[in-house]
């Protein structure tokens, strides 16, 4: 089986570290970028199977990388950041974000929402079962 490819765009080193030791514990592949420029190239390029998004990122910010991945990519993004008001997770949210993860948050919840994304990642496309033939009865 192959290890899920992660890729994390956070500017504060330390905790893209922390992060990082946690995926690879985990048994994923990880590569970090500290800043949003390149983001979307590399992305689209390597073709991760989720990334972890920082908001407030130097060069481009997360909501706007959100944006343009979703213009040609349905890749799992979880968006992490400091900013804690509701408007934020919503606009997060409303931009593509599959989910919205405040900071200060602990390294090994933020695994636990990585694998639940990635388990729910093959019915919502990739290696998905076509049951074109199969039918689906409710009882109401």
């Amino acid at each position: 089986m192959t290890k899920p490819r992660i890729l994390i765009v956070e500017d504060e080193t330390a905790l893209a570290e922390i992060v990082r030791d946690y995926l690879v514990a985990g048994n994923m592949e990880v590569e970090t970028l500290s800043e949003g420029t390149r983001a979307v190239e590399t992305a689209l390029g390597k073709a991760p199977d989720l990334i972890i998004l920082d908001l407030m990122l130097p060069g481009v910010d997360g909501l706007t990388m959100c944006r343009e991945l979703r213009k040609s990519s349905d890749v799992p993004i979880i968006m992490t950041t400091a900013r804690v008001e509701e408007i934020d997770g919503l606009l997060g949210l409303e931009m593509g974000a599959d989910d919205y993860f405040c900071k200060p948050y602990s390294a090994r919840e933020l695994v636990a929402r990585v694998r639940a994304v990635l388990r729910r990642r093959p019915l919502a496309g990739r290696g998905a079962e076509d049951r074109s033939d199969a039918r689906l009865q409710i009882d109401a």
